[in-house]
Order: structure tokens, then sequence, then C-alpha cells
């Protein structure tokens, strides 16, 4: 009889924990990725690809010392904006682990190499693009409904947190990847920009329709100004003009193409985050941040470190915080720490309609 007592209490115990446990996880904050190699954090992992940060020395400050799929020496932007909402960080859609209660903490899309266009990467041959991703995520819903029951499911899409990250690779992976491209025959350079917001407005309407209600809409960053692009255009250590024309370009239609998507929803849905002029802050004084150069890549190799791969052979700084760039494109940890912080706190000049952490304190009273 007392065996059996012992037992039964054991039981609701064990029930009241589950409970417990299932209550915080759901209670906190979900936070969706999509986008590129900025914001991948290992989907890529998964796929025959040559677009893979897999090996050393990526991963060499995460905490566990290893590669693990970030294009970054440590943590990337989506990693801290996990610890702003007190959550695990995200496991990439294709991992095994993402299940039972993991897929309620969220679920990262990313995919590094692709860009708003279908045709952009396509040198990288098997990567997630876009459309892959928001299909992706329509999969990911229906898992979630058939864990926690449709209500539940619907109300934890539309109240989470959203990041998207692409367009970077449009320009250097496809416009200008090589000379006399495909696209920079079809189109100038203004049109082209015309003709990617037009697109991106459709993933952004895309993302809505499958129940996205606050989401983070990243611009490209100075795309003339990373390692890779000074040392392939740069003769003097000064960032590619025309690359530099081809941001300046796109990240104001960017953003005026998202007023008018919200003014057209009637709500302050997608989130503008200008990382081009983030970037220049530290691009153009990096003394200012720490970093004792932002022209030179930490791991890398040819002029600035900037050619080919990260990988074992490679030049290897001994500081990464003294870097703002750790690879030929991405910036290093402690420059995706600048950035996030901006995206908490910035004026209205870097985020537009606010800024995370006003988008937190909002939609904590709601």
């Amino acid at each position: 009889m007392a065996s059996s007592l012992v037992f039964s209490s054991w039981i609701v115990l064990m029930v009241m924990a589950l409970g417990t446990f299932s209550t915080q996880t759901e209670a906190a904050r979900a936070f969706f990725v999509f986008g590129d190699s900025l914001v991948d954090n290992g989907n890529n992992n998964y796929l025959a690809t040559t677009a893979r940060a897999d090996s050393p020395p990526y991963g060499v400050d995460f905490p566990t010392h290893r590669p693990t799929g970030r294009f970054s020496n440590g943590l990337n932007i989506p990693d801290f904006i996990s610890q702003q909402l007190g959550t695990d960080l995200l496991l990439p859609y294709l991992s095994p682990q993402l299940t039972g209660q993991r897929l309620l903490v969220g679920a990262n899309f990313a995919s590094a190499g692709i860009g708003i266009l279908n045709d952009t990467g396509v040198q990288f041959i098997n990567i997630i693009r876009m459309f892959s991703q928001l299909d992706n995520f329509e999969q990911y819903q229906r898992r979630i409904t058939t864990l926690i029951g449709a209500q539940r499911a619907k109300q934890l899409v539309n109240q989470a947190l959203v990041l998207i990250t692409v367009g970077g690779n449009d320009f250097v992976n496809n416009y200008y990847l090589v000379p006399f491209s495909a696209r920079s025959r079809q189109f100038s350079l203004p049109n082209y920009v015309k003709y990617l917001i037009v697109e991106y407005e459709k993933l952004l309407q895309r993302l809505y329709d499958l129940g996205a209600r606050r989401v983070l809409v990243t611009g490209t960053g100075p795309l003339g100004c990373v390692p890779a692009e000074l040392a392939m255009r740069s003769t003097n250590g000064q960032c590619s003009v025309e690359l530099q024309r081809a941001a300046a370009l796109y990240n104001p239609q960017l953003v005026q193409m998202i007023q008018n998507l919200n003014s057209k929803l009637g709500s302050d849905i997608f989130i503008a985050a200008n990382t081009q002029i983030m970037h220049n802050d530290f691009v153009n004084n990096p003394q200012a941040f720490g970093f004792v150069t932002s022209k030179v890549a930490c791991c890398g190799q040819g002029p600035y470190n900037g050619l080919g791969l990260c990988t074992v052979a490679s030049n290897l700084c001994s500081n990464r915080d003294q870097y703002a760039f750790w690879d030929a494109f991405h910036p290093s940890e402690k420059a995706n720490r600048i950035i996030v912080q901006q995206i908490l706190s910035g004026t209205n000049a870097v985020m537009y309609p606010m800024n995370l952490s006003t988008i937190l304190e909002m939609d904590s009273r709601t």
C-alpha cells in the first residue's frame, strides 16, 4: 500500500512537472528566422552544397568551440536576439533534434547562399531558397498544430518575433557575380533594385499570410566594404563604389516599401533595420568600437584576407574581438553583438518605426 502511494505521488509530481515545463515553454515568445548566411545556423550542414560553415575554424569562439554551421567565429545575430528573448538558441529547421517541446521555441529556416530571387546563388546548387523556407514554415505550423492544437498554434505564430535577412546575395552572388552577368544585361542597376523590392514585397506578404505579425526586416550592409570586395575590386583600400551605390539605392527603397506595406495592412507588422548604417559606424571608425581593423578579415587569405574560403589552412587572427569581419563576407561575433544592440535600442535612423526594445515593451502589455 505504501509503495502504491509513493508510486501514485511520483506520477502526480511528474505530470505536474511536465505541465509546468509545457506552460513555461509555450509562455516564452517563439522566434523564427529566415534568410541567408548572415543568419543561417546550420541548415546547410544537412545539404550537399559548398555553402557550408561546418569545418574549423568556424565556431572557434562558440560555447562548444566547434563549428555549428554559423558563418561566424561564435554567435550570430539570431543568437543574440534569442538571448534577449530569454529563450534557448534556435535549432536549424532541418535538425533532427527539432522535435517535441523544442518546436515551441521556434526555428531557424535560413540557408546560406540564397537571395530574394530564385536564380541567386545558383553556383551553390542545393540551398533552401526563400519560397522553400516559407514552405517549411507552413510545414512547421502543421507540426505544432499536431502538438498543441490549431488555436494555440495560431496564437504562437501570431505572437512570435520573426527576423528576415536577405538581399545582399542578389548583388554579390548574382548581379555582380561575374562581368556582364545575365541580370546586369537584363536590368540597369536602378531597375534591378526596383525589381528586387517588388519581389521582396511578395515574400513579406506571404510571411504575413502565414501568420507573422512582428517581423524585423534587415537591409543590406555596406556591400562594397566587405573584405571580399576590397580584395577583388579595390586598389587602395577604398570600398567598391558600384556596390556601395547598389546598397545606397536598395536600402531606402526597402524602408519605403515596408512603410507602404504596413499602411496597406493597417499595422506596424514589419520593422525596417538599416544594417548599412549600423555597419557603417564600425566600418568607418573601427577604433571607436574596439576593433583594430574593419578592412582585413580575421580568417582568410590574399589581400585583406578576402579571397577564398576560411579553412584550417587560412590565416587566422589570435584575437577575434579586434576584427569587425570574421571572414571575407561575415561580421565577427563582436560585430554581430553591436548590430543587435542597435536593433534593440537604435533610433529611428536605424530602426523604423521602432526598435526591438520598444516592440518587446509594447507587446508585453497585450
